[in-house]
This record gives C-alpha cells, structure tokens and sequence, in this order.
C-alpha cells in the first residue's frame, strides 16, 4: 500500500510558488495555486528540464528548456515547445506530446503529504 510522505509545512509553500521534492526518489514538483497544493512529475517530458526551474503562471507551469507548458492541477500538456514551423514540428517527431503524471496531495495537521 502506497503511503503519503511528509514534504514540508503548507507555511513553506507561498501562493504561486513552487518548488522540486523529492518522494521516495522522484523527483516531484510542489506547486500552490491559491489555497490548494498539486503534485506532478518534477521533470518535463519534453527535454527532461526541472520544472521548479521554470515559471508558475496560475495553474500553468512553463519549462525553462524549451518553453513546454503543463498543467499542474492535472498534468495535461498545454504546449509542446515555444518553438513554431518546422522546429515544432521537429521536435514532435522526435518525441511526441504528453502529459505528467500526477500525484495524490492532501494537508495534515500543516504538513504537506504526496503520495506517489
């Protein structure tokens, strides 16, 4: 049975902010939008880049590689590269779109808790 594990106290954690935990080895990226934490693979699936490198835009998360942008309430790819034409249409031959994986959060007693 998969366990939450303790990744920090919601005072941490500023509205907008974000930041890289890790979970039982993963790299998981902690994001607050508003008053609610989201968990999601902490790596792009684009090119790999660390998200918690990147911009938190509302709920939008952008990848400081190559400009990808994924939703951190459910990991859904906004937008594969900043890139157009024929350099976007490139880069998903070589590796299609897709989203990050999510991960369960709740809040207990000020803890943050993410289960992967």
């Amino acid at each position: 049975m998969e366990e939450f594990s303790d990744v920090g106290a919601v005072g941490d954690l500023k509205p907008g902010a974000m930041k890289e935990v890790a979970v039982k080895g993963r790299p998981v990226l902690l994001a607050r939008v508003g008053d609610k934490f989201y968990a999601i693979e902490g790596r792009c699936a684009h090119m790999g880049g660390i998200l918690a490198n990147g911009r938190l835009e509302g709920n939008v998360v952008t990848c400081p590689r190559h400009g990808s942008q994924f939703d951190v309430t459910d990991g859904r790819n906004i937008r594969w590269t900043r890139y157009t034409g024929v350099a976007q249409a490139l880069l998903k031959l070589a590796k299609s779109p897709r989203g990050l994986k999510t991960y369960a959060v709740k809040v207990e007693g000020g803890k943050i808790m993410v289960k992967v």
